[in-house]
């Protein structure tokens, strides 16, 4: 899995902190910071959760085939 954000799209809710904090932080004007681009895979299930709750749809996946 490689996680992409678009920081012009993040609204700075930080769900995807909340839910996956060894993925994805926060700056201090709560924009989201991405940590691992290629989480490991006991991670995936957090990091699909996070990209499906984000308000502004900021978090895209690409799943490993």
């Amino acid at each position: 899995m490689r996680v992409i954000v678009d920081e012009d799209k993040c609204c700075g809710a930080g769900q995807c902190v909340l839910l996956a904090p060894k993925v994805f932080d926060q700056r201090d004007d709560g924009i989201v910071i991405l940590l691992d681009e290629s989480p490991a895979k006991e991670l995936y299930t957090v990091v699909r959760e996070a990209a499906t709750v984000c308000p502004a749809a900021a978090i895209r996946l690409e799943e490993d085939e």
